[in-house]
C-alpha cells in the first residue's frame, strides 16, 4: 500500500510539473498565442492550456529570486532520525550512511529555476519586454529619463534603443542644457551628437577658465580722454569718455574697429560736448547720460544716429535701462523720469515720480509686464515706482543708508549701513516685490556691503562684496554663508557668479577668479585704477577698470602725444577663453605692433629683441 501511495505521489507531481513547463516550451517552440503578464490563454481545442496559478506562481518564483529570497519550490532541510516517527509513536532509526532516496520535489523544483533562469537570460523573450506601446506613447515615458537615464535604457533592448536615441529626446535635452538656443529640431540631423559635441566644449571651456587659456585684449580709445563708464551685453561693449565720446566694441566677433556713436546735441560743434556720466545697452538699444542732464538712445539696428533725447534740469545721478525692450529710467535731483516707446512707436514718458530724497540707486525690474516698474534706493528709503500707481516705500530705516542695490523680477537685494548706538552691523535685506516684506536678513559684517548681484547668481544663492576685503555667498533658503573669500586689500567693487566660479573685482584694481565649491582662487589680473565693471558669460570676460580722477593733476590731456598719459585714462579688457574663435588679432597689441604706430606703447618694458614687422 505504501508503495502504491508512493507512485500515486509522483505521478501527479509529473502532471502538476508539465503543466508548469508547459508555456515556456511553447514560446521557445514558437507555438500557441503570446500574451501580457500572468494572462492565461485558451489551447487550440479550447480547454486552459494552464491552470489559473500556474503563471502566478512562476512570476511569484522570479520574483522572490530578483528580491534576494529563497527559492519557495526547494526541498526542507533534511530531518533526523529523532524527528521522524511512525503512527504508532515509536522511532524509527535511520543510520547516517545509508543514502538519502531523490524527493520528486526537489527534481521539479530545479528543473523550474534551471528553466527561469534561461527565460531571464533571453530578455527579450520575458512578456513584460514584449508589451507593444504606440510610439509617442513610449517617447512620451521617455521624456522623463535624463542623459544618464537614457543611455541606461538604451543597453536593454533593441526597441528600447531606437527609443532611447529619439530625435525629440535629446533635442529637448540640448534645450534644457542651454545648447544652441533658439534652434529648432530640423537644424541638426543628430541632437545626440549635438548633446555629446556640446558637453566636450563646456569641459574644454571650463579647463581654459581654470588655466587661463586663451587670449586677452585691450579696448582703448585714445581721442576719449579719460574713461567714465563702461557696461556691456552679450560681449557688446559701449563705453562713455570725459570728451562726450561714446564708443562701442563686439567682441564676439573680435572686431574691434568701435563705431563712434553721435550726440544729439552739439553735432554741429565736435568736441564741446561734456562728459558722459553714465552708459548702458542691452540687446536693441544704447543709452548716455551726460553731464549737464541730457540723455542720448541709440538704436542698435539703425545707425549712429540717436533715436531719442530728452533733458533734465540737474545732473543725473542715476541711470537704469531695461535687460530686454526698450524702457529707460533716470534720477536728477528729486525726480525719476521713466521713458518708452508708445503703440506707434513714438517715445513719451510713461512715468514721472516725485521722492524725497536724492536717489544713490536705481533699477528695473525685468519681466514688469505692461507697465515698467523700477526700484529706486534714496539715502535710507528704498521706493517702488510703478507707472501706474503712486511711488510706494518699500523699505525706510532713519540713520541706515543703502550701500548698494540689484533686483531680479520678483526679489529686491540691497546692502544696509547700521549707524548709531544700536550697531547691529552691516547687513543684507531681501525683500519681496510682490508682498513688499523681508524674507530674510543677510550677514553682520562691520564693513559696508559695496556691492550685491542677484539677477546673475543661480537660483537661491546671492553673492556680495564688502569694505572688509571679502566677497561672499549666501543661500536664500536658509540664510547661511556658504563661503567667504579674502582677496582685495582696498574693498570688493564688483561681483558676479555662476554655477562654480566667481569672478569679483577690487579698489586696487584687481580681478580675481574663484572657484567657488572648492573655495581658492584660480587665477588673478591687475591694473591701475579701480574694477567698476564686471561682466562674463561661458566663453568671454569682460572687466573695466576707471578712474576717480576724471581732470588728473599735472597731466595735459589735451597733448598730441597720446601715449604720455595713458596711466590716466583706464582700460577695458575683453578675455576670450574658447578656442574656437581665437583669431590672429587676439595677440596682445604689443606683440603684434610696430615703431611707427602709437597702439605700439611698450608700457615702460625694455625688449631684448625689436617687435617691429619685418
Amino acid at each position: 500500500m505504501a508503495e502504491a501511495g508512493l507512485d500515486e505521489f509522483r505521478r501527479r507531481w509529473r502532471e502538476e510539473l508539465a503543466l508548469r513547463e508547459g508555456p515556456a516550451k511553447r514560446r521557445r517552440s514558437g507555438e500557441g498565442p503570446r500574451g501580457s503578464c500572468g494572462a492565461v490563454r485558451a489551447a487550440p481545442g479550447g480547454a486552459p492550456a494552464q491552470p489559473p496559478g500556474a503563471a502566478l506562481g512562476y512570476f511569484e518564483l522570479a520574483k522572490c529570486l530578483l528580491e534576494g529570497g529563497e527559492c519557495p519550490l526547494a526541498p526542507p532541510p533534511p530531518r533526523t532520525a529523532e524527528e521522524l516517527s511512525c503512527p504508532s509513536g515509536e522511532r524509527v532509526p535511520q543510520t547516517p550512511e545509508a543514502p538519502q532516496p531523490e524527493h520528486p520535489e526537489s527534481a521539479g523544483g530545479d528543473r523550474l529555476l534551471e528553466q527561469l533562469i534561461r527565460d531571464l537570460n533571453e530578455i527579450n523573450e520575458i512578456p513584460f519586454f514584449d508589451i507593444q506601446l504606440p510610439y509617442e506613447l513610449a517617447v512620451k515615458i521617455f521624456q522623463y529619463l535624463g542623459r544618464a537615464e537614457l543611455g541606461r535604457c538604451a543597453q536593454v533592448s533593441r526597441t528600447w534603443k531606437v527609443l532611447a536615441e529619439d530625435e525629440v529626446l535629446w533635442y529637448t535635452l540640448c534645450q534644457q542644457e542651454g545648447y544652441l538656443p533658439g534652434t529648432s529640431i530640423s537644424d541638426c540631423s543628430c541632437w545626440k551628437l549635438v548633446f555629446q559635441e556640446s558637453r566636450a566644449k563646456e569641459h574644454t571651456l571650463r579647463t581654459n577658465w581654470k588655466n587661463r587659456n586663451g587670449a586677452v585684449s585691450q579696448l582703448q580709445y585714445e581721442l576719449g580722454k579719460v574713461l567714465c563708464d563702461v557696461h556691456s551685453c552679450d560681449g557688446v561693449v559701449i563705453a562713455g569718455y570725459t570728451s562726450g565720446d561714446v564708443r562701442l566694441w563686439d567682441t564676439r566677433t573680435w572686431d574691434y574697429t568701435a563705431p563712434i556713436l553721435e550726440p544729439m546735441h552739439g553735432a554741429a560743434e565736435p568736441g564741446s560736448q561734456p562728459l558722459v556720466s553714465f552708459v548702458r545697452i542691452n540687446n536693441s538699444l544704447a543709452v548716455a547720460a551726460y553731464e549737464d542732464g541730457t540723455v542720448n538712445v541709440w538704436s542698435l539696428m539703425i545707425g549712429r544716429d540717436p533715436v531719442h533725447c530728452y533733458q533734465h534740469n540737474l545732473r543725473i545721478q542715476a541711470l537704469a535701462l531695461s535687460l530686454e525692450g526698450a524702457t529707460i529710467a533716470t534720477a536728477s535731483g528729486f525726480e525719476v523720469r521713466v521713458e518708452c516707446p508708445n503703440e506707434k512707436g513714438y517715445w513719451e514718458t510713461a512715468a514721472h515720480f516725485e521722492v524725497q530724497k536724492m536717489v544713490n540707486f536705481l533699477h528695473l525690474i525685468p519681466d514688469a509686464g505692461r507697465h515698467p516698474v523700477a526700484v529706486a534706493a534714496a539715502e535710507d528709503v528704498v521706493y517702488l515706482l510703478k507707472a501706474d500707481n503712486p511711488s510706494r516705500v518699500l523699505h525706510s530705516v532713519y540713520g541706515q543708508p543703502v550701500t548698494c542695490l540689484d533686483v531680479s523680477s520678483k526679489e529686491a537685494a540691497f546692502g544696509v549701513k547700521s549707524l548709531g548706538w544700536m550697531n547691529e552691523g552691516n547687513k543684507v535685506l531681501l525683500y519681496s516685490l510682490q508682498t513688499s516684506q523681508c524674507l530674510t536678513t543677510l550677514g553682520s559684517s562691520l564693513g559696508d556691503f559695496t556691492c550685491v548681484n542677484l539677477r546673475n547668481s543661480p537660483p537661491h544663492l546671492l553673492v556680495t562684496g564688502n569694505k572688509d576685503r571679502r566677497v561672499r555667498v549666501y543661500d536664500l533658503r536658509n540664510s547661511a554663508s556658504l563661503c567667504s573669500l579674502y582677496a582685495h586689500q582696498l574693498g570688493v567693487s564688483a561681483v558676479q557668479m555662476d554655477d562654480w566660479k566667481i569672478v569679483s573685482g577690487g579698489e586696487e584694481g584687481l580681478v580675481c577668479v574663484w572657484d567657488q565649491r572648492m573655495g581658492n582662487k584660480l587665477w588673478e589680473m591687475h591694473a591701475r585704477h579701480p574694477v567698476r565693471h564686471v561682466w562674463f558669460n561661458t566663453h568671454s570676460l569682460i572687466t573695466a577698470n576707471i578712474p576717480d580722477e576724471k581732470s588728473p593733476r599735472g597731466a595735459s590731456i589735451l597733448d598730441d602725444d597720446l601715449t604720455a598719459h595713458r596711466r590716466h585714462r583706464g582700460i577695458i579688457y575683453a578675455y576670450e577663453f574658447s578656442m574656437d574663435q581665437l583669431a590672429p588679432e587676439s595677440v596682445l597689441p604689443i606683440c603684434r605692433s610696430s615703431y611707427d604706430e602709437v597702439a605700439g606703447y611698450n608700457y615702460n618694458i625694455g625688449l631684448a629683441v625689436p617687435y617691429d614687422n619685418i
